[in-house]
């Protein structure tokens, strides 16, 4: 090993120290934010009992339900709780602070991704287990699958939820903000109905959506056991989103506050 090498391993090893410690804090401060527990975990499974208790005879409509919520809890824990979580920061200072210390910008970043990408599996795994013993939903029929359309849903939802918080201008604000795009796409999308169902210019803009195409992936995995080659387009669409939502948060990211 050259003497750069052994110069940056300990670094590297300090900075990830650092990530896990800020993702075991932003563990810690989630778990006594109420409000954002019950938003990013319960308010999903509620939905998905209370659909599912009403149509529990209609097992076309169950396999229906169960991957829309998934995916809505994908969103919610990402795209909707980054957006509100660096708007908050940014604008009550603590980013400039951060950036102001010694630890590593990516360390401090890694931990609140991090944080984000559990709530997001820890939802997952609800649903599924729900679905498994609430409603007799047999387990997923491609792990793997999901697996993969799980990773990508999380890093686009994730990117587009950072490069989001850039065009909120204040915290007040950013309820609005959010519920604007969260709430219209999660419908259009297909989380409680069949998107082949609905009218032609519904479904022109749902194939538009990256939920649409992540529904249809963690269905193709958890319902109807597709193999992978068969999602190959929803996969395509959901990295394109991704990759836009990437550029756009590195491009418009601010430690500062914008105060207005």
């Amino acid at each position: 090993m050259s003497n750069f090498a052994q110069q940056q391993a300990p670094h590297r090893r300090s900075a990830v120290t650092l990530a896990w410690r800020q993702y075991r804090l932003e563990r810690k401060l989630f778990w006594r934010n109420p409000s954002a527990a019950f938003f990013n975990l319960m308010l999903p499974l509620l939905l998905l009992l209370l659909f599912g208790a009403v149509f529990a005879g209609n097992k076309k409509y169950v396999d229906v339900i169960v991957p829309g919520i998934a995916g809505m809890g994908v969103m919610a824990s990402t795209f909707s709780a980054l957006a509100f979580n660096l708007t908050f920061l940014r604008e009550q200072g603590v980013l400039k602070r951060v950036r102001g210390t010694p630890m590593p910008p990516a360390s401090y970043l890694s931990g609140l991704l991090a944080n984000a990408v559990t709530n997001a599996v820890i939802q997952i795994t609800v649903v599924i287990l729900v679905a498994r013993f609430g409603f007799g939903v047999g387990w997923p029929k491609n792990w793997i699958e999901l697996g993969i359309f799980l990773a990508v849903g999380v890093a686009t939802f994730g990117a587009l939820g950072v490069a989001f918080s850039h065009a909120i201008p204040n915290f007040d604000a950013a309820p609005a903000y959010v519920n604007a795009i969260f709430l219209p796409v999660i419908f259009i999308s297909g989380v409680f109905y069949d998107t082949q169902t609905a009218p032609a210019f519904l479904k022109e803009i749902a194939q538009i959506l990256p939920l649409t195409h992540l529904i249809d992936g963690l269905s193709a995995a958890m319902v109807s056991g597709k193999a992978i080659s068969t999602q190959l387009g929803s996969l395509a669409v959901l990295l394109a989103w991704g990759a836009v939502g990437g550029v756009l948060a590195v491009r418009g990211f601010s430690w500062d506050e914008r105060g207005n």
